[in-house]
Parts: C-alpha cells; sequence; structure tokens
C-alpha cells in the first residue's frame, strides 16, 4: 500500500541523488512522520524521518554561538506547533514550485552539505587547524541546523513567519543560491579547509 506524507506528498517520487547521504536519509513512506523519540542507540536517530528531523530542529532554533539563549514563543517542544510549520512550509513550496516539496528539501540538503571543514590538531604543543572530510551523517546534521538558524535568523523580529522563511531558505538552498544562508556557511567552510590544507 502506498502511503503519502500528511496524506499529500508520494515518496515514491523523491530521489536521492548523492549516494554518500542515502543511508543518513529517511524518506519512508509514512502518514504521520513519528519516530516518538525512540531513538536510544549511536545511529537511530538517521531512522527518524528527514522531515521530523527538520520539525525537530525547529523547535530548538537556538542562536548561532550562544546556543539556545534566544527563544521566541512558538519555539516550543510542541510536536504539533514544529510540525505545522514544516506542514505550511511545504505548501508554500509546493505552490511556488509545483512540485514535490519533499524532493527540494532533499536536494537542498545535497547543494548546501560541506564536504571539508576545519578542524584543530594539536602538535608539540602548538595547534594548527587542519582540513578534514566531513563524514556523510554529519553533513545532514549540520545543513538541517544551518537551514533552519538562516531562517530563523531571517524571521526574528520581523513580521514575516517562520514557516514562510524555511521555504524561502529550502527553496534558495535547492536553487544553489549564494543568498541562502546555508549555501554561504558551506562556502566558507569550504574555503576554509581550503586555506588550512
Amino acid at each position: 500500500m502506498n502511503f503519502k506524507v500528511f496524506d499529500l506528498y508520494d515518496m515514491k517520487e523523491v530521489k536521492i541523488g548523492d549516494r554518500a547521504l542515502e543511508p543518513y536519509i529517511n524518506i519512508d513512506e509514512k502518514i504521520i512522520v513519528k519516530f516518538h523519540g525512540r531513538n536510544f542507540w549511536k545511529f537511530d536517530k538517521y531512522k527518524a524521518h528527514v522531515l521530523e528531523r527538520l520539525a525537530n530542529r525547529v523547535g530548538v532554533p537556538g542562536h548561532v554561538g550562544k546556543k539556545h539563549k534566544i527563544i521566541t514563543s512558538w519555539a516550543s517542544g510542541k510536536y504539533n506547533n514544529n510540525m505545522k510549520i514544516v506542514f505550511d512550509a511545504l505548501n508554500i513550496i509546493y505552490n511556488k514550485k509545483k512540485e514535490n516539496p519533499v524532493q527540494v528539501f532533499i536536494k537542498a540538503i545535497e547543494n548546501a552539505s560541506p564536504r571539508d571543514e576545519v578542524t584543530t590538531i594539536e602538535y608539540g604543543g602548538a595547534r594548527y587547524p587542519q582540513a578534514v572530510d566531513v563524514s556523510p551523517a554529519r553533513r545532514v546534521n549540520l545543513v538541517i541546523r544551518w537551514i533552519v538558524q538562516g531562517s530563523y535568523q531571517r524571521c526574528f523580529g520581523k513580521k514575516k513567519k517562520m514557516s514562510e522563511s524555511l521555504a524561502n531558505e529550502i527553496m534558495l538552498a535547492s536553487d544553489s543560491n549564494m543568498e541562502s544562508y546555508s549555501m554561504g556557511k558551506k562556502n566558507e567552510s569550504e574555503k576554509q579547509a581550503d586555506a588550512a590544507r
């Protein structure tokens, strides 16, 4: 039997282009994307649907560099509030692009996930920046975080709603547009890595 997410979007149409990210992006066919917090083991969170992971991150967008200092009234741990923001964002994407919004989101993840980043290595009492490859699991984690943080910053203290801002950020990232916060962060990360080689 074919289940559609929210009974609207068919998961059979969604294709993941990046083979490395495929095991870490769950696009199972479900009506309600709810994992009930069953991520006990190390890699269990990758079994949760990618839209639920986005909704969970929407609940704690936080503040860049200061973790969760700034929290707004709608940013609660409530599943319904978080999922409504994601649902509204998907509707906006569907109305503007006229294609499966989950596919647009997957494309945004593929485009905005960094391949290299910088870590610090201590050698002989001195610290050196060292370029490293980013694991596929971390690539997905980083890009979901950046998409939410970018959209949160664009609507904080403004009349724009979070769902509109999230939809806009996802569409910009899926088009590889450098106006997107997540694309900017990816570019910055890869430039720093190139400089530290």
